[in-house]
């Protein structure tokens, strides 16, 4: 049986997005089947999304070096650069200056054939390129255009930049994530505006594309990260708003669930998560730890009770589980009706079994970077099956495809646009530095 066509087959996307929201995004709309073409700079380096063009030996050493497979960036580490690789699936990659009117004049020849320009940078970014939906709009009047800055392109922050662990403390969502003796330094990064931002800018697409079918206009959406992922708030907002209520910092526990929280297991550093919303899930959790007289305490009998006595009750489990593997805890209180999980390690995600059985892991081989699994579809449709379909593309991989054959460029104007640094696979600043390396070698 031949394959089915993937949902959004046939659907042209520019993406022209960067760090993680909006690369993002354009992965989920990738994995669908949409045409995903990457519009890329040989002037400008994103080292948000690309990576530096030029990497530093010491950076190699710390941190900075997990970004590169083996801690080796290579000749050309913007290819082997590991954020990039994680959202770039099912792209292709061309150059062009956008800061040149020959380069607008190529980007508007590729609006003219696409439906969807996605974009997440700084409002003044495409301010100054002069590539905004009141322009966009005369080029395509059917397009829709996707702004995803951090704070919206409106309002008294519209210029603001931000990364994702600046926007969670800006709507209070780091204040809240601390423990209760503790303050806000001890608070890790999440980036959760990030990935929330992406999948919440898909769905805005998705209906603005309904109602171009319905109507036949495109539009251009406005989506500030940071209002879409105030809603991960909601009971902390509503509390106050409702009843005058600040909520305070609680570590892992609950406004209204109790016992809730992380334990100790066998092991070093091995943990399992359990929470318990009533009564009866509290019971289930005592008889499963042999200890049900714990449900007649006065002091756990009811969940009142239970959430004033918390200090108490944690330590009661913390026997039970201390000397058990977090994955037996995790079957045990699950077939016992108590909701629970496993704190895993990233190794235990990728050998994960329910991970593995669904087949959610899968490779990609990548002529610069390697062969590496990845997350795969976060979503699976019976009658249009979703896999990973393409591989990250190199810079400028499909410049030959864009220019020839979407923008109809014969091969004299291809290369003369490749003698005015519009196109190639390399960074300007890279290549000048390698042409320079040889004569301070020599």
């Amino acid at each position: 049986m031949s394959a089915l066509p993937l949902p959004l087959k046939g659907l042209r996307v520019i993406d022209m997005t960067v760090v993680w929201a909006g690369p993002f995004a354009t992965v989920l709309l990738g994995d669908m089947g949409a045409e995903l073409v990457r519009v890329e700079s040989l002037q400008y380096v994103d080292v948000n999304t690309r990576g530096q063009a030029m990497v530093p030996p010491a950076m190699l050493t710390g941190q900075g070096g997990q970004s590169y497979p083996n801690r080796d960036p290579g000749p050309r580490p913007w290819n082997r650069y590991s954020q990039f690789n994680q959202t770039g699936r099912n792209k292709k990659s061309f150059t062009v200056d956008l800061t040149k009117p020959k380069g607008r004049e190529i980007f508007f020849r590729l609006v003219q054939q696409s439906d969807v320009f996605i974009e997440n940078n700084a409002a003044d970014v495409i301010e100054n390129l002069n590539i905004t939906y009141d322009v966009l709009s005369k080029v395509n009047p059917n397009l829709i255009m996707m702004s995803l800055p951090a704070f919206g392109r409106t309002g008294p922050y519209k210029h603001f930049k931000a990364y994702g662990v600046i926007m969670e403390a800006v709507i209070g969502h780091t204040w809240l994530r601390t423990y209760p003796d503790s303050d806000p330094t001890s608070t890790t990064a999440s980036f959760m505006a990030d990935a929330a931002g992406g999948a919440s800018a898909v769905f805005a697409i998705l209906s603005a594309l309904y109602h171009r079918i319905k109507t036949g206009h495109g539009q251009h959406i406005d989506m500030s990260q940071s209002e879409n992922v105030t809603h991960y708030l909601s009971q902390a907002l509503m509390d106050y708003s409702m009843n005058g209520r600040v909520q305070e910092t609680m570590g892992n526990r609950d406004p209204s669930r109790a016992p809730q929280g992380v334990y100790p297991c066998a092991g070093e550093d091995m943990w399992v998560a359990i929470s318990c919303g009533s009564d009866l899930e509290f019971r289930c959790l005592c008889r499963a730890m042999g200890r049900p007289e714990l449900a007649d305490d006065p002091r756990f009998r009811d969940s009142t009770s239970r959430y004033k006595n918390q200090d108490e009750l944690d330590p009661e489990i913390m026997v039970w589980t201390l000397d058990k593997d977090h994955y037996e805890v995790f079957h045990t209180l699950q077939q016992a009706g108590v909701t629970a999980g496993p704190v895993l390690t990233t190794p235990e995600v990728f050998d994960d079994p329910h991970l593995l059985s669904r087949g959610f892991w899968e490779t990609i081989i990548h002529p610069e970077a390697g062969t590496h699994v990845f997350p795969g579809p976060i979503i699976e449709m019976a009658k249009t099956p979703l896999h990973i379909w393409g591989r990250q593309p190199l810079l400028g991989e499909h410049n030959e495809y864009v220019y020839k054959d979407l923008l109809g460029y014969s091969d004299a104007e291809f290369q003369q646009l490749v003698s005015e640094d519009y196109i190639g696979d390399t960074y300007i600043v890279a290549r000048e530095r390698q042409q320079v390396q040889p004569s301070l070698d020599a």
